[in-house]
């Protein structure tokens, strides 16, 4: 009788710790349980972006600027692409911020095992929390690239010379938040494929200033003939989104609800797709990177 509550009292005191097999497993519970975490990298990322620089944070607002400059001068004037009715600034300046939202979400997130092998063999995190965190430094840049586009645009609609939905303004967030989940996702694919293939890398920023080129940054969906090439165009998720923050904000844009609908299935597919491999790989990246 004394063995039996003896063995009892102690089996009480057993762990048993495995891994858990589930491959199908996204673990996004245990994301809420690290908001603390993400948000002292998300604020970590931030500071150390800027803290060497000779001009700091307005660095957020140069580099859109420059680009609009460039995009007015090579495509407004000496390729003669129109802008829908839009002023030009207007144009180049939104379509800049809303690129770099998506650009620095996914080339940021496509080293993440790379960058952050030292952190990773060092404590327990969930490690989807550093792609999260990435791309919500660039929600925060890009909101004050936005809050300058709007200032430069009321003084437009004072004239007359742009009229904005403003009925559909609180869509945009969801929009913005769609469009940086689309790039995350695919960083996170590429960063869980350079465990194994680091040239991948080499190849990122190439790719992705050629999709700029298809993806309705530097011209108006509208410009595009009709055809295959515009089908090919409008069934990139980022164009459809592009038009419609530009059709919202500015009010103007040429958007199809059909060819949205399929860009937003493919986000929803593969943001699933990239944290199921993403939690595959975490498993065993340290005897690859």
């Amino acid at each position: 009788m004394f063995n039996k509550s003896k063995n009892v009292q102690n089996a009480s005191y057993h762990l048993r710790i495995q891994p858990n097999e589930n491959r199908m497993r996204l673990k996004l519970g245990e994301v809420w349980q690290y908001k603390d975490l993400v948000v002292l990298l998300t604020k970590r990322t931030f500071m150390v972006t800027y803290q060497q620089t000779v001009l700091g944070p307005l660095w957020i607002v140069i580099n859109p600027v420059l680009s609009s400059l460039i995009y007015m001068f090579v495509f407004g004037h000496i390729a003669a692409v129109g802008t829908a009715g839009i002023p030009q600034i207007l144009f180049y300046f939104l379509s800049s911020a809303v690129w770099e939202l998506f650009s620095y979400s996914l080339t940021t997130n496509s080293s993440t095992f790379v960058s952050n092998a030292y952190l990773f063999s060092k404590v327990y995190f969930p490690r989807i929390v550093v792609p999260i965190s990435n791309m919500l430094v660039g929600m925060l840049k890009f909101f004050v690239q936005f809050m300058i586009v709007f200032t430069l645009m009321i003084s437009f609609v004072v004239r007359g010379s742009v009229h904005p939905h403003w009925a559909y303004y609180p869509l945009l967030l969801f929009l913005f938040l769609q469009l940086a989940v689309l790039g995350m996702s695919i960083g996170v694919v590429i960063s869980s494929l350079t465990t194994k293939y680091r040239d991948l890398l080499v190849v990122v920023n190439v790719g992705v200033n050629l999709l700029m080129y298809g993806s309705a940054v530097v011209y108006p969906i509208q410009a595009v003939p009709d055809g295959v090439l515009k089908i090919l165009v409008k069934i990139n998720p980022v164009s459809e989104l592009m038009e419609l923050i530009r059709k919202i904000t500015l009010g103007e844009g040429e958007f199809d609800i059909v060819y949205y609908g399929i860009g937003l299935l493919i986000t929803i597919l593969l943001f699933f797709f990239s944290v199921m491999i993403f939690n595959r790989v975490e498993r065993t990246f340290a005897d690859t990177v």
